[in-house]
């Protein structure tokens, strides 16, 4: 079977468990790269408002990224599932997380919430998770749409997503379709 005819389902089987086999030598030295470059980046150094993630399993891990963006004085906010829903909270420590939505560590949910305003948006930076990306920038999350939901009427912070991983986590072609919403860049390790 050609890749490009793959379901999501199976593409998120397969690189799952390409992304769970990378040893604990290849994960460190890839968060240490995806740390150092995005502390490079131009939106991260331009920002003052930061939109991460809690690596989870497998995920490449972002701890030390919003470490030192906190250290750095950004406001950094991580996202909380309510429902069917992500709302952003922000975070003064990574001490300040808990286990939750399953078993990913959320915001307490009793902090600054992050309000989308179109003005200020060119000093956000939303790094996102995934399982799966293709050249065209197409992104294969978890399957409940979280991301595709919460960016989707959010037009200037769509321009301000950098999604992150593995390489291993490339595939040649996602089947997408119009609710998909694109990381602006896509940068593996």
């Amino acid at each position: 079977m050609m890749e490009q005819s793959k379901t999501k389902k199976e593409l998120r089987r397969e690189v799952l468990e390409k992304r769970n086999s990378i040893t604990v030598e290849e994960r460190l030295r890839a968060s240490v790269m995806m740390t150092e470059r995005l502390l490079g980046h131009q939106w991260f150094y331009l920002s003052d408002t930061i939109l991460g993630f809690a690596g989870y399993g497998s995920e490449i891990s972002t701890d030390e990224l919003l470490e030192e963006a906190i250290k750095m004085g950004k406001r950094v906010f991580l996202p909380r599932v309510i429902g069917e829903d992500m709302v952003f909270y922000r975070i003064l420590s990574l001490q300040d997380l808990k286990e939750g939505y399953k078993g990913i560590r959320e915001p307490l949910g009793d902090t600054e919430v992050y309000v989308y305003d179109e003005v200020y948006t060119n000093k956000t930076l939303m790094l996102m998770p995934g399982v799966a990306f293709d050249g065209m920038r197409n992104r294969i999350g978890y399957g409940k749409g979280f991301y595709d939901r919460y960016l989707f009427d959010k037009p200037a912070l769509q321009l301000r997503t950098i999604a992150i991983g593995f390489k291993c986590q490339k595939v040649e072609a996602i089947p997408a379709n119009d609710n998909d919403i694109k990381p602006y860049q896509v940068i593996l390790f």
